[in-house]
């Protein structure tokens, strides 16, 4: 579940292994790219988290967070 604290949107995720782990944070990029909205994360072996704000709109939440939020949960989905 999505979090916001300090003015960002946090989630973080934990997988089987690495390579689960780095196969989502590619599919997060590739959305990423496609909205020109790009997340400050981490990864560590099986653990990736994500921060989300809008760096032009003052680093604050913003319905582009939002919705990069929502594609990043539906690709758990699928």
């Amino acid at each position: 579940m999505w979090k916001e604290v300090n003015n960002q949107l946090y989630r973080k995720f934990e997988f089987k292994n690495f390579s689960e782990a780095f196969a989502f944070m590619t599919r997060v990029a590739l959305e990423a790219e496609k909205m020109n909205h790009h997340p400050l994360w981490t990864n560590v072996w099986n653990r990736v988290e994500i921060w989300l704000s809008t760096h032009d709109a003052g680093n604050i939440v913003t319905d582009k967070d939002r919705k990069l939020a929502e594609k990043i949960n539906s690709l758990l989905e699928s």
